[in-house]
């Protein structure tokens, strides 16, 4: 055995049963990885929806590469501009959204799963904004979407990152805990 390695046994707290109580070290990073995502998600996605606003009011789509285009829209619905003019309800939702993972980030185990966390709970708080911030009412705004692929509905970073969000939710529901039983 190595002097450091003797160093790290011998400077390692003995665990007795007052710790028992507080949470593996691991567990107290996960909300830390979470806490750091969401403001980060909150400022590229308010951003670029600046940009958005300041570069493509009033003009037409800019093209960019392939079917990419610029396209400025205000979304006061949900996904996919559906249920138009039902923004504070969706709001609300995404209000409860944020306050659950904040709420559930604590218990996170894998810091995968606090990325993704971060990252919805970032995405949902930028669209959020956008229904605060952008109307003549409190949650009556409309949602600034300008990513426009032609083929497929316009969107925002804040609705890339809630979807990539829940894509990494997914694959670890379906991966990671099989990962996870094995070790």
């Amino acid at each position: 055995m190595t002097e450091d390695a003797e160093a790290e046994i011998v400077s390692a707290p003995q665990a007795d049963t007052a710790d028992t109580d507080q949470a593996p070290p691991q567990r107290q990073r996960v909300p830390l990885v979470t806490a750091a995502i969401i403001p980060l998600v909150l400022a590229v996605d308010q951003l670029t929806k600046r940009w958005a606003v300041s570069e493509l009011s009033g003009s037409k789509p800019h093209h960019v590469i392939w079917t990419l285009q610029w396209n400025l829209t205000r979304n006061s619905g949900m996904a996919f501009s559906q249920a138009q003019g039902i923004g504070p309800l969706i709001g609300i939702a995404a209000l409860l959204v944020i306050v659950w993972l904040a709420w559930t980030s604590r218990m996170l185990t894998s810091r995968i799963t606090g990325v993704a966390a971060g990252l919805i709970a970032g995405g949902a708080l930028g669209n959020l904004a956008d229904r605060v911030f952008r109307g003549d009412r409190i949650l009556h705004g409309a949602v600034i979407d300008f990513i426009d692929f032609q083929w497929f509905p316009i969107f925002n970073v804040a609705d890339m990152a809630i979807d990539i969000g829940g894509a990494i939710f997914v694959l670890w529901t379906i991966f990671g805990h099989r990962r996870m039983r094995a070790a």
